[in-house]
C-alpha cells in the first residue's frame, strides 16, 4: 500500500495531467472559451423562449452578432463534438468546458 509521501506524488502527478489537457483542449478550440462560455449563455437563454428546431440557428446568430469571423470553422468544431444542432450544443459542447 502506498504511503502518504507517493500519494500525494501521484495526486501531483494526476493534477499536472489534468492541467496539461485542459491546456491542449483549449489551445484547439476555434474561438475563445469566453466567447463559448458567451455562447452557452446565449443560447440557454434564447433556448427557454424557443423550442430547437434541429439546426444551427441560434448558434450562427450568436457568431455574427459578435462578428465572428471563422464560423464555418467554428460549426465544424461544434458537430465533431456533439453539436449537430442549438440543444446539443447545449448539452453536449458545453459538458467539455466543465472539466
Amino acid at each position: 500500500m502506498p504511503n502518504k509521501t507517493e500519494k500525494a506524488r501521484r495526486k501531483q502527478i494526476q493534477k499536472e495531467l489534468q492541467e496539461k489537457a485542459q491546456a491542449e483542449f483549449e489551445k484547439f478550440l476555434p474561438i475563445s472559451r469566453e466567447d463559448f462560455q458567451n455562447l452557452f449563455d446565449y443560447l440557454d437563454e434564447n433556448l427557454e423562449e424557443n423550442n430547437c428546431d434541429n439546426s444551427l440557428k441560434l448558434t450562427k446568430q450568436f457568431l455574427e452578432t459578435n462578428q465572428i469571423q471563422n464560423i464555418e470553422e467554428v460549426e465544424n468544431w461544434l458537430k465533431e463534438n456533439g453539436g449537430f444542432c442549438d440543444c446539443e450544443v447545449l448539452y453536449n459542447v458545453e459538458e467539455l468546458f466543465e472539466k
